[in-house]
């Protein structure tokens, strides 16, 4: 396979399979179930859940690795999270909450030889990653497989997405691309978060926002309007680019054939989760 079709999988196999593992993040069974360990529901649930795997990290790391988040949004709950509920607890809890989420969106398919397969060629995947400079995957990683295949397909996504992450940032700081500005570029190319999502959930005022788009402004990337240049569509293309090339190895491992059957079936599972109603309305779209 060459690597411009290993990079076109990678990003294709990604948009197929991600809903699966983000839905965690929506479910409302994540507060439910991580209130009742301690935790505060929203934010605080979200950042020690992902970065749990980590251990009890200090808010620079979750910063760091999360990238586009306010470093002020973070120190408001990290590392006071870890004083509420130990890491070990919350990675737990989280896969309890990966089970419920599953099993009530994907209904009687949770249980389905499809499941079953793509489970297994998820996992396969995973075999080609590679642990350095990729933190967050790197933490996943060490983590023991679930047992039940709707789980183990959603450990595995979760693995994919992280190598896919690390690799992301990696982009982002090659390009120079702090994490304000790449959140505001990619709610730019109307394909992220709307910009009042962005805001709510990554905890950037409107004054800082404002200011983030002047810098946009001044360097090319942005109009009067705050719609991206040709210069800044640019640099974004040229940044999912270095995402995708970065993103390969699992898919080149797992080879063209199976990485076209798991996008099939991953495509039709993700297609049930967000039919069920996984994601807000209001968070995606321009």
């Amino acid at each position: 396979m060459s690597d411009a079709k290993a990079a076109e999988l990678a990003a294709k196999c990604h948009r197929a399979l991600d809903p699966l593992h983000s839905l965690v993040y929506f479910a409302p069974e994540a507060d439910e179930k991580l209130a009742g360990i301690g935790l505060k529901p929203g934010r605080m649930s979200y950042f020690a859940s992902r970065s749990a795997p980590m251990g009890p990290v200090g808010a620079g790391v979750v910063t760091a690795t999360f990238y586009n988040f306010n470093p002020d949004l973070v120190a408001r709950h990290i590392p006071k999270a870890w004083g509420l509920a130990s890491p070990e607890t919350i990675l737990a809890t989280r896969l309890e909450v990966a089970d419920a989420a599953l099993r009530r969106l994907l209904g009687d398919a949770v249980d389905s030889h499809e499941v079953a397969e793509a489970a297994e060629l998820a996992r396969e995947a995973t075999a080609g990653c590679t642990p350095e400079g990729r933190p967050l995957y790197s933490a996943h990683a060490e983590l023991d497989w679930p047992e039940q295949p709707h789980l183990a397909l959603w450990h595995a996504i979760t693995l994919l997405r992280e190598f896919r992450g690390d690799g992301h940032i990696a982009a982002l700081t090659t390009h120079d691309v702090d994490g304000l500005s790449a959140l505001i570029t990619h709610s730019a190319t109307g394909r992220g978060f709307t910009e009042a999502a962005a805001k709510a959930t990554r905890g950037w005022s409107d004054e800082q926002w404002s200011a983030g788009v002047e810098r946009l402004r001044e360097q090319g990337i942005l109009d009067d309007d705050g719609e991206l240049t040709a210069e800044g569509v640019a640099l974004r293309e040229r940044v999912e680019a270095a995402t995708d090339a970065a993103a390969t190895a699992p898919f080149t491992h797992l080879g063209e054939e199976k990485c076209l059957r798991l996008r099939e079936i991953g495509k039709t599972l993700s297609r049930t989760v967000v039919g069920a109603g996984a994601f807000p309305a209001t968070v995606f779209g321009k």
